[in-house]
């Protein structure tokens, strides 16, 4: 049988057989060929077969899928992550552009996560995207030092969140500015990164605009009034997100 050539890793029995049931009905292209109960086993089932994709449970006793990842020499394998909800985990994923699975699985996401894992092996495209993955879970604590991982027409770029100033409607895309580079413009729209990047210091000020606030320098007074930031842009508050952005700067500045 050929296929897609998968691995999957899951400390509990229950879930791997769950997973497996779950593949074989939705994803006749993913030929499983092995499942691991541990980091030990799942080093030394990846070493044997090869795999061509990996679901791997982050959260395991002993040693975790992240330690997993550390430890191996080379990741020449697609991941799906599959975990339990965690507010630092989720955005760690989010912010990396990484697909992942929430227990208990769900089919049709299912379904979706394998054809993007499909497409990524043809591709040979997602490497960026598990080494952004790797360096924001090893940043706890600290929003702003974490990294994004920004799809484009050319494929992902990584930036630092600390150096995004604002982000910009345009139609269904966003355009990213920042103090030391040219913009970026992502083919996601707005409303996917005020998601994304709530929990990293941004709030949506317009309909149009979602901006860092570590780059506001001055807020100025008006009927939802206008905010300046550090590359001298001013920006204009809705009224109707005047309350929410006095309360996140609050929040954000202690004041």
């Amino acid at each position: 049988m050929n296929g897609i050539r998968t691995i999957l890793i899951d400390d509990e029995p229950r879930g791997l057989t769950s997973l497996q049931k779950l593949l074989e009905l939705n994803c006749p292209e993913v030929n499983v060929k092995q499942c691991c109960l541990n980091v030990e086993e799942a080093k030394k089932a990846i070493a044997d077969n090869h795999p061509d994709l990996v679901f791997l449970d982050i959260a395991m006793p002993g040693k975790n899928g992240f330690e997993l990842l550390q430890e191996l020499p080379v990741i020449d394998f697609e991941i799906i992550f599959v975990t339990a909800h965690d507010n630092f985990t989720s955005q760690a994923l989010h912010l990396s552009a990484v697909d992942y699975l929430l227990k208990p699985v769900d089919e049709d996401l299912l379904v979706d996560a394998v054809r993007r894992a499909a497409k990524r092996i043809g591709d040979k495209s997602g490497r960026q995207q598990i080494e952004t993955f790797l360096h924001n879970v090893s940043q706890p604590g600290g929003a702003q030092k974490l990294k994004l991982c920004i799809p484009s027409m050319k494929g992902f770029q990584v930036v630092d969140i600390r150096d995004i100033q604002y982000c910009e409607a345009s139609s269904n895309y966003t355009n990213f500015y920042f103090a030391n580079r040219t913009l970026i413009c992502a083919s996601k729209p707005i409303h996917e990164y005020e998601t994304i990047l709530e929990d990293a210091g941004f709030v949506r000020i317009h309909k149009s605009f979602l901006v860092n606030l570590d780059h506001i320098t001055e807020y100025l007074r008006g009927e939802g009034g206008s905010v300046l930031l550090t590359g001298g842009q001013q920006i204009e508050v809705s009224r109707r997100k005047k309350e929410l952005l006095m309360q996140r700067m609050k929040e954000h500045f202690k004041f």
